[in-house]
């Protein structure tokens, strides 16, 4: 006997005939292999790891400057960091939102949510248009059951249970004469489904603002006007397909910023009040304008773009004439405020020199100055109480080897400060209608005066929409599945002989076991009173008969 069983094991493995053959599996081949990754990306565990690596994804598009929001800063950043910088820039991280890894999980996020929601809305309409299933043969099985005896009928029992499982919204079938079978919680697929048919939406919405929108901001100081064209915005950061020559040519007055400030001693010293711009507003050059105010939350609206007021801040005055009493430079230079009491930091480049040497003026705007500077240039509240500006002269090249500068920055690695006969650094302080003589015959300053500006951003943003409507959906899915159980309620009936005591006796009487079951796909609390209330109307009935 061993002999024939080594000689059938020998057969199964001739390599081994000590052991049995291992099984062996059949390949997936090319067509198996592509299911199966596709069944892998169309996972909802899937949909939601891409969700999260979205997220983690779009972190530094807020830690790196943009080179689509302000150039300037990114060609700062890559020659602060010149080892760094350069790796950074090859894989995109300057142009986050643009870059193909982004690109490529948004897709990816896209293909996953629409692969998982097809084939979940085929089932969901099958399952809508199919019949309850037929009631189990034992429902004292189930976790939550009921049993009573009527002397109602069999139909009347079914009758009386149908009546109550549809006033619940129960949808309802019977498969044989004896039983009953019910199933509600439809709207819990459909909430779920219409929550990712949502997500879907936003992300269809996102893709429809970046490609097909367009911003820009601009810095308008009281008093003067802007026309609406893409070269004449601060930063500009329009959509892959937005054509620059259709952006709306409205033009934008600034006749007026009012801002006011609590003036009251107290813990809200200095605190922001109100901040209004009344401006005038024309829909097109040689239009009559209209007057219009915009303030925090209250945009302005033209031609589909909305007018935002998201700062504001003083521009200084500045006039710069050379030795010979030419101005070279006369403007309202912004100064963008650093602190809540507005101690504001500022830039001015002088390139129309009659030498070859530039000058850079950079330095601090203070509303109402602390007069001592014991502290250094420090504002002591946010209103023009006692305006004046504290400023340093560098003279140099101020845009060395031609790279794009931020306004707002002066790079100093070409220039050196302006020193006075002393050897000291020349440091400037003016007042309102003073003026300062650069030292070595280089010309004067001249602090003229100080205007309000306000930091308008005008937006276009054509996926709104489709983003707002999708969220609210997404909610009301959200909640839909959240709230609503899937249940399912099984009756049946079963007629009997029972005893009663009469005058002559013992009677029979027919009468009726009804045994009541239910189900739900989760933990839900809520079946047991439909069990019970369905216990206790089929109870009632009895009593009424």
């Amino acid at each position: 006997m061993s002999t024939d069983t080594s000689t059938d094991l020998a057969t199964e493995n001739p390599d081994n005939p000590g052991r049995r053959a291992e099984p062996t599996l059949p390949e997936l081949g090319a067509l198996g292999s592509l299911r199966f990754v596709w069944r892998q990306l169309t996972s909802m565990r899937t949909a939601l790891f891409l969700l999260l690596l979205l997220a983690i994804a779009a972190v530094p598009g807020s830690i790196f400057p943009q080179r689509n929001i302000d150039a300037g800063r990114v060609a700062d950043y890559i020659a602060q960091h010149p080892s760094s910088a350069p790796w950074l820039d090859r894989f995109g991280f300057f142009d986050v939102f643009s870059s193909p890894w982004f690109s490529a999980i948004y897709l990816l996020l896209f293909v996953s949510l629409v692969g998982c929601i097809i084939p979940r809305t085929k089932v969901h309409l099958k399952a809508l248009r199919a019949r309850p299933p037929r009631a189990p043969a034992r429902l004292s099985r189930l976790d939550q059951h009921a049993e009573l005896t009527t002397d109602l009928s069999p139909d009347e029992a079914l009758a009386a249970a149908r009546e109550l499982l549809k006033r619940k919204r129960f949808r309802l079938h019977s498969h044989d004469d004896v039983s009953l079978s019910g199933e509600s919680g439809y709207l819990r697929e459909t909430g779920n489904l219409i929550f990712h048919l949502s997500l879907t939406g936003i992300i269809v919405g996102m893709a429809v603002g970046h490609l097909f929108g367009w911003r820009g901001d601009v810095i308008l100081p009281e008093g003067e006007k802007f026309a609406s064209s893409a070269g004449t915005y601060n930063t500009y950061a329009p959509g892959p397909w937005v054509n620059d020559e259709q952006l709306p040519p409205f033009v934008l007055g600034l006749d007026k910023l009012d801002v006011q400030f609590n003036k009251v001693p107290g813990k809200g010293f200095g605190m922001p009040r109100e901040f209004t711009a009344y401006t005038s507003l024309s829909p097109g050059p040689g239009q009559p304008a209209t007057p219009e105010s915009v303030s925090v939350n209250h945009p302005l609206t033209v031609d589909g773009a909305d007018i935002f007021l998201l700062g504001n801040g003083y521009t200084p005055v500045i006039t710069v004439k050379n030795a010979k009493g030419e101005v070279l430079y006369r403007e309202a230079t912004p100064f963008l405020p650093q602190d809540a009491d507005y101690r504001s930091v500022g830039v001015i480049k002088v390139s129309a020199l009659p030498t070859p040497k530039q000058l850079g003026i950079t330095g601090f705007f203070l509303p109402t100055a602390e007069p001592t500077f014991v502290n250094g240039p420090v504002s002591l509240f946010p209103d023009t109480e006692n305006p004046e500006v504290a400023l340093s002269i560098w003279e140099g090249t101020l845009f060395p080897g031609n790279a794009p500068q931020s306004v707002y920055t002066l790079d100093t690695d070409q220039m050196k400060q302006v020193t006075k006969a002393d050897g000291s650094p020349a440091l400037v302080r003016l007042k309102p209608g003073e003026t300062y003589q650069i030292p070595g015959g280089r010309g004067s300053i001249t602090f003229e005066s100080v205007k309000r500006f306000a930091g308008l951003s005008v937006r276009t943003d054509p996926g709104a929409p489709i983003s707002l409507v999708s969220a609210i959906l997404a909610t009301g899915g959200l909640i839909l599945g959240l709230t609503i159980k899937r249940r399912r309620v099984f009756v049946r009936v079963r007629p009997v002989v029972a005893s009663a005591g009469g005058p002559d006796g013992d009677q029979a009487t027919p009468a009726t076991v009804v045994t009541i079951g239910g189900l739900s796909k989760d933990s839900d609390a809520g079946l047991a009173s439909i069990v019970d209330a369905l216990h206790d109307h089929l109870a009632e009935r009895k009593d009424r008969s």
